[in-house]
C-alpha cells in the first residue's frame, strides 16, 4: 500500500560535499515524516562516511549518463537541487506521466541558502518551462533562508532532544581526545587568509586551547601552517598553550557532536553554517569564496541577519579576506548572546522540510 508521496531529488556533487550533505539531510528529513525518497546523485562516495548506515525510506540511485529508469514508478515530486539540470530523459518520462494521468506536476528548484534580500522576493516564484521535454510544466523556486518569507532551515524534529542527551565527555573519549579541561575549538575551513594569525593568537594566549581539526583541507592547511612557523621560528608555541587533535572523517551526526563539544566553532560553507547555528555555540563562518568576490555581499547579509556585534563582524571580515586588517582578538563570550538569540528565533519558525512538504502538497492540489 502506498504511503506518502514519492520524491525524486537530483544532486550533482560539485566539490566540498556541501551539495550532497544538504540533499541527504533533506531526503532523511522527508523520510522521517513518512515520505518516500529517491536520491539521484552522480557521485555518492561521500555518503560512505557521511551516512554509512543509510536511512529507512531513502533510496540512493546513481545518476548515470544516460540515466537508468527502466521499470521505475514515476514519482510525485521532482526536486532539482541547486540548478543541477535534471536529466532530460527523466523529465520527459515525468512530464508524459503527469499529462497522461492528469496529475499536477510538482517541480521544485531548491536553491542555495542566503540572507540576501532577493531571497524573499524570489522564494516560491513560478518559472514556466518554455522548451525541451518539460515544456508546459512549471518549476518553482524554493529558497532556504532566515526570515519568515523564505523556506527556512533544515532541522530534524528530534534535534533539541538529541542535544539535551548528548554526553560530551563520552564522545571525546570515544575519539581518543585527551581532554584536560582546556578550551576546545573546532576548525572546519578551506584555506583562510588569516589561519596563520589565528594559530599565533592561540599559541600566545594564556588560556590553553585544543584545536580539533577536521579531515581534508583543514588538516592540510593547519599542518602546512605549523611547518612554516617552526621553520621560521623554532620556539613557536614553546609553552604548548596550543595543542592539536586531527579528526577522522565524521558522519553528519558526529559532526553535530563535534560542534556541541566545542566552546567555539569555525565552520565553512552552507550545511555546516546551519549546524553551527543549531549548536548554539559562538561560531565563525568562512563563506565559500567566489572569484568575483560576490561572496562578500552574501557574508555581509548574513552578518546583518545575525545582528553581529562589531567584534564578530570585524573578525569575519579578516577571516574571509574581506578586510586586510589584522585578525582581531577572539571574543566568544561577547558572541554567545548573538548566537543564542538567532538560534532561539529560528527554532520558533517552521523548518525547511515542513515548509517544502506544505508547498508541494499545496501545488499538487491546485
Amino acid at each position: 500500500m502506498k504511503t506518502g508521496n514519492l520524491w525524486d531529488i537530483f544532486c550533482k556533487v560539485i566539490d566540498n560535499y556541501g551539495d550532497i550533505g544538504v540533499c541527504w539531510r533533506l531526503a532523511v528529513g522527508l523520510a522521517a515524516r513518512g515520505e518516500r525518497v529517491r536520491l539521484w546523485v552522480d557521485d555518492a562516495s561521500a555518503l560512505r562516511w557521511m551516512a554509512p548506515e543509510g536511512a529507512q525510506g531513502v533510496e540512493v540511485r546513481p545518476w548515470t549518463q544516460p540515466i537508468q529508469t527502466d521499470g521505475l514508478t514515476v514519482g510525485d515530486i521532482l526536486v532539482e537541487a541547486f540548478g543541477c539540470e535534471v536529466a532530460p530523459e527523466f523529465i520527459a518520462s515525468y512530464a508524459y506521466n503527469k499529462r497522461a494521468t492528469g496529475q499536477n506536476a510538482v517541480w521544485i528548484n531548491l536553491e542555495y541558502l542566503s540572507a540576501e534580500g532577493f531571497v524573499e522576493r524570489s522564494h516560491g516564484l513560478p518559472s514556466p518551462v518554455m522548451s525541451g521535454p518539460g515544456i508546459g510544466l512549471i518549476k518553482h523556486f524554493f529558497y532556504p533562508g532566515f526570515t519568515t518569507g523564505t523556506g527556512g532551515l533544515l532541522r530534524e524534529t528530534d534535534l533539541t532532544e538529541r542535544q539535551a542527551r548528548f554526553d560530551r565527555a563520552a564522545w571525546l573519549q570515544q575519539l581518543d581526545i585527551g581532554f584536560q579541561g582546556e578550551r576546545l575549538i573546532s576548525l572546519f575551513c578551506y584555506e583562510p587568509p588569516a589561519l596563520g594569525a589565528l594559530l599565533d593568537q592561540l599559541a600566545a594566549d594564556t588560556q590553553a586551547t585544543r584545536l580539533l581539526v577536521t579531515a581534508g583541507r583543514a588538516t592540510a592547511a593547519v599542518k602546512a601552517g605549523i611547518k612554516d612557523k617552526y621553520r621560521s621560528r623554532p620556539s613557536w608555541n614553546q609553552r604548548q598553550a596550543l595543542s592539536f587533535s586531527y579528526l577522522p572523517t565524521l558522519t553528519q551526526r558526529d559532526f553535530d557532536h563535534l560542534l556541541w563539544s566545542c566552546d567555539l566553532n569555525f565552520v565553512r560553507g552552507e550545511d555546516s553554517l546551519v549546524r553551527a547555528l543549531w549548536a548554539g555555540k559562538p561560531f565563525v563562518w568562512q563563506i565559500y569564496p567566489q572569484h568575483d568576490d560576490a561572496h562578500h555581499s552574501k557574508l555581509e547579509a548574513f552578518l546583518n541577519v545575525l545582528h553581529a556585534p562589531p567584534s564578530l563582524r570585524t573578525f569575519h571580515h579578516a577571516w574571509n579576506g574581506v578586510s586586510q586588517a589584522a585578525l582581531p582578538a577572539l571574543a566568544p563570550s561577547q558572541w554567545q548572546e548573538t548566537v543564542s538569540a538567532i538560534r532561539t528565533l529560528q527554532l520558533q519558525r517552521d523548518d525547511l522540510v515542513t515548509q517544502i512538504m506544505r508547498f508541494a502538497l499545496k501545488t499538487i492540489k491546485i
